[in-house]
C-alpha cells in the first residue's frame, strides 16, 4: 500500500537557518523559489551568467547568483534545469563545492537513477517533484491549496533525508494536497512511460489518428479538429475530477455505448506488447541512452521531428480555430 504524507507528518522547521538554492527559473523553478520563500525558507535563485530570467527572478524580491556562487554557500541545492542539461552543470559548477552534510534535490529521478550524477556519500540525496506544472504549483499555492507531490530518498547521510525532503515539499504546499512516497527508480520509469504511451506519444499519436482519418474521408478539417482534438480537454478534465466512472456519467449513453465497445479495439494485446517494449527500452536504459546521444548530436532529429510537427494540417487548422475563439491562447503567450 502506498504510504502518503500530510500537513501533519511535516515539520519546516528543518528547513529553516537553511540555505536553499533553486537551480533554474523556469515553470517549476519560479514556483519553488516563490512558495519557498512565502513559507519563510531562505531562498536564492542560481542561473547561468546571462541568464535571461535572471532579472525575472530579481523582479520578484529574489537573490539571484551564479549556480557556482549558490553552491558555495547553499545548504541545499534543487536542481530544475532540463534533464539533459543537469550532468555537465553539476560536474561544473555544483560538484566541486559540495560539502558533507549538504543535501542535493531534484524533481524528476532521471540524471540519479542512470547514473549521470553519482553524489558523493556524505551527502543526502532526495527528490520531491510536484505532479503538475510549474505555474499551476504556484496558483495552487496562492489559493492555500497545493499540488500532490513525489518524495524518495536516494541517500540518507544525515539520517534526517526523509524529514528534509517532507519539510520541503511542505514549503511549496504539496503537503496540503498529499505526498506520495516513491523511489528513484518508480519515479523516473513510471514517468518516462507515462508520458511516452499515454500522457504525450500516446495521446497526440490518437488525437492525430483520428484527425487524419476524417480528413481523408471527406470531412471538413475543422469538425475533425473538435471531434478529435479540442474536446480531449473536457473528457479530460471530467476524469481528473471525477474518474472514469464519473465521465462516462456525464456523457451521453451513446457516447457511452461506443467508449466500452470500441476502445478495446483500438487499444489491443498488440498495443500493450508495445508498450511493455517501451517500458523494458526505459528500465534497460535505452531511451535515456538514445535520448543523450541525441543531444550530444545537437538535436538533429528531434529538432527536425519538432518542426514537421509543427507544420502538419491540424496544427494549422487548430491555430485558426483557436484564433477565432474568444477564449482561445495565442501561441506566443504559451
Amino acid at each position: 500500500m502506498a504510504q502518503m504524507f500530510y500537513a501533519q507528518d511535516c515539520n519546516l522547521e528543518y528547513l529553516m537557518g537553511k540555505k536553499i538554492a533553486i537551480v533554474g527559473y523556469g515553470s517549476q523553478g519560479h514556483a519553488h523559489a516563490l512558495n519557498l520563500r512565502d513559507s519563510g525558507c531562505d531562498v536564492v535563485v542560481a542561473l547561468y551568467e546571462g541568464s535571461k530570467s535572471w532579472k525575472k527572478a530579481e523582479a520578484a524580491g529574489l537573490t539571484v547568483m551564479t549556480t557556482a556562487e549558490a553552491a558555495k554557500i547553499a545548504d541545499m541545492m534543487m536542481i530544475l534545469i532540463n534533464d539533459e542539461k543537469q550532468a555537465a552543470m553539476y560536474h561544473k559548477d555544483i560538484e566541486p563545492y559540495l560539502r558533507p552534510g549538504m543535501i542535493l534535490a531534484f524533481a524528476h529521478g532521471f540524471n540519479i537513477h542512470f547514473g549521470c550524477i553519482k553524489p558523493p556519500k556524505d551527502i543526502d540525496v532526495v527528490m520531491i517533484a510536484p505532479k503538475g506544472p510549474g505555474h499551476t504549483v504556484r496558483s495552487q499555492y496562492l489559493e492555500g491549496k497545493g499540488v500532490p507531490d513525489l518524495v524518495a530518498v536516494y541517500q540518507d547521510a544525515s539520517g534526517k533525508a526523509q524529514d528534509y525532503a517532507l519539510a520541503y515539499a511542505a514549503g511549496i504546499g504539496g503537503a496540503r494536497a498529499g505526498i506520495l512516497k516513491t523511489t528513484f527508480r518508480e519515479e523516473t520509469e513510471t514517468d518516462l512511460f507515462g508520458e511516452q504511451c499515454v500522457l504525450c506519444g500516446g495521446v497526440t499519436a490518437l488525437m492525430k489518428a483520428g484527425f487524419d482519418t476524417l480528413v481523408e474521408a471527406g470531412y471538413q478539417p475543422e469538425n475533425a479538429y473538435f471531434e478529435c482534438i479540442h474536446e480531449m480537454k473536457l473528457i479530460v478534465d471530467l476524469i481528473f475530477a471525477h474518474g472514469f466512472a464519473g465521465m462516462r456519467y456525464s456523457i451521453s449513453n451513446t457516447a457511452e455505448y461506443g467508449d466500452y465497445e470500441i476502445g478495446q479495439r483500438l487499444i489491443t494485446e498488440e498495443t500493450k506488447k508495445e508498450m511493455k517494449k517501451v517500458l523494458t527500452e526505459i528500465q534497460d536504459g535505452t531511451f535515456a541512452r538514445n535520448w543523450l546521444l541525441e543531444n550530444q548530436s545537437g538535436c538533429v532529429h528531434f529538432l527536425a521531428k519538432r518542426r514537421i510537427e509543427a507544420g502538419s494540417q491540424l496544427e494549422e487548422v487548430g491555430k485558426d480555430l483557436r484564433g477565432k475563439m474568444s477564449w482561445g491562447t495565442k501561441v506566443e503567450e504559451l
